[in-house]
């Protein structure tokens, strides 16, 4: 038999009435024959979720599967795929699951029918309560709801039981992505036994790490053979790099390279350049003991997953602490069910996603954007809504609000609870599965399976709703804000005023402002004592410091690495002060709790800051040049040339083209030469500018015609010295260029102006245009070219530059038609949610998050909702506060 399981609940006398018809099923078909599929290697079968809501086979109404795309739909929203496809044969599952009882009411020890849907997962937890499954399978055929109970496989043709059979015992859509994660497909290196390290002396210090080609200072790699220290490459959230680390290895042949800022006692991120995939290296201590980092170190000090060594009680006792006051562990905390009081379950290290989630539809703005046009977007989603970020943010977001999910226990089952101590009921909440899928495709961090900053999730969703924002409300404005940055030169003591855009303010822990230093010192004499002696460790002490010291530390004057001076024309001492130039409707502030050790080991601050529940920031405001300051000359630092490229001709006879980008674009479904002409008129800036290049252009006649050059002149004898290469006879840009920084709202004549200023380099024109504000009277001058800003700048530290600029403190739309958009406004605020963080690292432990509801603080832990009884608001990691409202 094909079907080897049988699907119970199909009467007898369906079963007499379904043989009578036997004869006309296969006519009853026939018309929908080659609409129906048999799922081939690759093709996901979602027959767990629904692609518009959190239905399952064990909803009420089941799940339909649909028999030509595999989608999965509930019941009411299955209409909506027949009408808008026209496909009409779907595959109906329903799971229906008892607990299995003894005489005497008591659970008995068994499971019956766990899995008759192969890898179909059960979507609540039952805590080790017993239980059985009944699983039923139907074809229905739209739009009369005409149903066939399967199996039925001497009634049905051929290809539509086999094409059932593989569609029942086909992995589930993210069963199967599980399996296949990035985690586990990781190898041994060939390289890691045979590597042979460098003695050149080079040691890398913990921390103020910066590409040794263009200084960046994140997404920073460590060859493992010479020590360079190379960034990355971009990825598709707009975080990443200019690719030197790959350069670096093209010219060398050095394969295998660490991320630096994931080195834990546990292991590290190491890369093959020559294999091209992430790979492990059994010798990663000796190989990072030879430039000084000793992960031997690390292991004495801790793990980076909490479980720690039982001798050392001197880190155990303040992390257990931690988790108990964070969750309010010891606590009856009474559970709250209805709209805005639905959990995320935890699919593994996850939690980084849920409560920022959480947080993220607590504001009206979100909830206004995707929930409140649910039908709008739902009715115009794309043929694969699982794939689209609008429709997943609205599936969310109604999965939280709608209270579907989040119901209170029945009257028997209260009774039950009480007549069974034991027995917990379990809050239902939602699984995100779909969403987190969608969210990290391309994504090397959160695609994995491990925890990650919720920090650096919370921009990169903010990101990704930037770029999904075009043409309708953006959420994200109410974040956005701008930091007028005054960076002074020490030696001429001149100055000059930067804006740039953020949606986060990071806040310095000051340890040395701890209000009980002297019991930190205390503390720290008897540890080192106790150390010496072997003797068991003292009571940790936790530093407590003012929230008025953190805010002091970020308005101090910082030095500003590798300063050039427009006004000496060389690189000086500098100090940059940070204040605001607006004030965004929702202020985000991270507490910057992590460090690295002078021993390399990853380090979180055991503090507490006491945390306001308003918070006046009106004395940060900028306040942009002040009578009695001159200004550092507007001029641009010259181009170095490397040292191996001076003194030769920079004619380019040949396109240079990342064909790393044009693969990564290639592998996504476009042709190659379209892939590599977005590369190439992008200026090899990465994948994600080619990305947009090629979205603007795919309606094109030519677009996948092979990359056609334009003629350039012969290079003249000045233009080495000169420093640069050859360019157009005209000198006038690509209008791709053009068009690339036109779609980011600045004008054509500015656009035109900073790409002739930089020999057509789009990322060095990006900057000159910040650094080079239109003047007023030719914003004045009328032009058709002129375009209002509609994209807002991506959160990217390294977007601008320290460039000399001159701007005024604030900015709005109305103000600068080519500016970011912002919703500036008094600087007080409220806190209503914050996000709090146990362990070790950001890469490990768990987040809880407390929002106020109603006046009523709420803990959000995973699944579980239940109104707060202590929130802890002096541990926190990332605070939200929305604006009060002008008196």
């Amino acid at each position: 038999m094909v079907l080897r399981k049988t699907v119970r609940g199909v009467h007898c006398g369906a079963r007499s009435r379904n043989a009578k018809m036997a004869a006309d099923l296969g006519e009853l078909l026939v018309p929908y024959m080659p609409t129906i599929r048999v799922p081939r290697t690759g093709d996901r079968v979602f027959k767990s979720e629904c692609a518009f809501s959190y239905d399952s086979p064990e909803s009420e109404g089941g799940l339909y599967v649909c028999m030509n795309t595999f989608l999965g739909f509930g019941r009411e929203h299955v209409e909506r795929h027949y009408r808008k496809t026209g496909q009409s044969v779907y595959m109906l599952l329903k799971r229906h699951v008892k607990e299995v009882r003894g005489a005497a009411g008591g659970a008995i020890s068994r499971r019956r029918n766990g899995r008759v849907f192969l890898d179909l997962e059960l979507n609540r937890d039952f805590n080790g309560d017993e239980y059985e499954c009944e699983d039923e399978a139907k074809l229905v055929i739209f739009p009369d709801h005409f149903e066939i109970p399967l199996p039925n496989i001497e009634e049905l043709p051929a290809l539509v039981t086999i094409a059932c059979d593989a569609a029942l015992n086909a992995a589930s859509a993210y069963k199967k992505q599980e399996s296949d994660s990035w985690d586990e497909e990781i190898q041994v290196s060939k390289h890691a036994r045979s590597l042979r390290q460098q003695d050149n002396g080079v040691r890398i210090p913990p921390s103020g790490w910066k590409c040794q080609k263009c200084e960046m200072r994140e997404n920073l790699w460590l060859n493992l053979t010479d020590g360079a220290v190379l960034c990355g490459k971009w990825f598709f959230d707009g975080a990443g790099g200019n690719g030197h680390a790959l350069d670096h290895y093209k010219d060398t042949n050095f394969p295998l390279a660490v991320k630096l800022d994931n080195i834990t006692a546990d292991g590290a991120d190491i890369y093959s350049f020559d294999e091209e995939e992430a790979v492990l290296d059994p010798h990663i201590s000796e190989h990072l003991q030879h430039f000084g980092i000793d992960m031997l170190q690390m292991q004495q000090n801790g793990t980076e997953n909490g479980h720690l060594n039982t001798d050392n009680t001197e880190s155990v006792r303040p992390r257990v602490s931690e988790w108990e006051v964070i969750q309010e562990s010891g606590m009856k905390l009474k559970e709250v069910y209805g709209s805005g009081f639905t959990g995320i379950k935890n699919l593994g290290n996850s939690c980084y996603l849920g409560t920022t989630m959480q947080v993220l539809f607590s504001i009206p703005e979100f909830q206004r954007a995707y929930v409140g046009n649910l039908q709008r977007i739902y009715d115009y989603s794309p043929l694969d809504p699982t794939t689209d970020f609008s429709t997943q943010m609205a599936k969310l977001g109604h999965g939280l609000l709608s209270g579907l999910y989040s119901k209170p226990p029945m009257k028997s089952e209260l009774i039950e609870q009480v007549m069974r101590e034991e027995y917990k009921h379990q809050s239902k909440g939602i699984s995100p599965k779909m969403f987190k899928a969608m969210v990290s495709k391309g994504h090397p961090e959160f695609s994995s399976n491990r925890q990650q900053d919720a920090h650096e999730f919370f921009l990169h969703l903010i990101n990704l709703v930037e770029r999904n924002s075009a043409g309708s409300e953006n959420p994200s404005d109410v974040f956005r804000y701008l930091v007028e940055e005054r960076v002074q030169c020490c030696q001429t003591q001149k100055v000059c005023y930067n804006q740039k855009v953020d949606y986060l303010m990071q806040l310095p822990a000051p340890m040395e402002a701890a209000s009980n230093r002297e019991e930190l010192i205390a503390y720290e004499a008897k540890r080192r004592e106790a150390e010496e002696n072997m003797r068991a460790p003292p009571e940790p002490v936790r530093a407590r410091i003012p929230f008025t010291a953190c805010l002091q530390a970020f308005t101090e004057p910082e030095n500003v690495p590798d300063f050039w001076s427009s006004a000496l024309q060389a690189k000086s001492a500098g100090v940059k002060t940070s204040r605001f130039a607006s004030f965004p409707e929702y202020l985000v502030v991270q507490i910057k709790k992590f460090t690295f050790g002078v021993d390399w080991v990853p380090k979180k601050l055991d503090l507490s800051i006491d945390v306001p529940d308003f918070l006046d920031l009106s004395r940060l405001r900028g306040t942009g040049l002040q009578a009695g300051e001159e200004e550092l000359p507007d001029l641009t630092p010259p181009i170095v040339l490397p040292e191996d490229t001076r003194g030769k001709d920079h004619f380019q006879v040949s396109p240079d083209i990342d064909e790393s980008a044009a693969m990564q674009l290639a592998e996504m479904g476009f042709p190659l030469e379209a892939c590599r002409k977005a590369v190439y008129y992008t200026g090899n800036m990465g994948p994600e500018m080619a990305f947009n290049w090629i979205i603007a252009h795919m309606e094109e006649p030519d677009f996948a015609e092979p990359l056609a050059l334009p003629s350039f002149m012969e290079p003249g004898p000045s233009m080495a010295s000169l420093g640069l290469t050859a360019t157009p006879l005209d000198n006038q840009p690509p209008e791709e260029s053009i068009a690339i920084l036109t779609s980011m709202g600045f004008p054509r004549r500015h656009t035109v102006q900073a790409l002739k200023a930089t020999n057509n380099n789009l990322e060095r024109a990006l900057d000159w245009i910040f650094t080079h504000p239109e003047r007023e009277e030719e914003e004045e001058e009328p032009s058709d070219d002129l375009l209002d800003m509609s994209d807002i700048m991506e959160p990217n530290d390294n977007t601008f530059s320290n460039a000399n600029t001159n701007s005024h403190s604030t900015l709005s739309p109305d103000q600068d038609a080519s500016g970011p958009r912002i919703k500036d406004g008094p600087g007080r605020y409220e806190l209503f949610a914050f996000i709090s963080h146990m362990g070790a690292s950001t890469m490990s432990g768990r987040y809880v998050c407390h929002i106020k509801k109603e006046g009523r603080w709420v803990i959000f832990n995973d699944h579980k909702v239940c109104l707060s009884e202590r929130p802890p608001k002096d541990l926190g990691y990332i605070y939200f506060y929305r604006r009060l409202s002008s008196c």
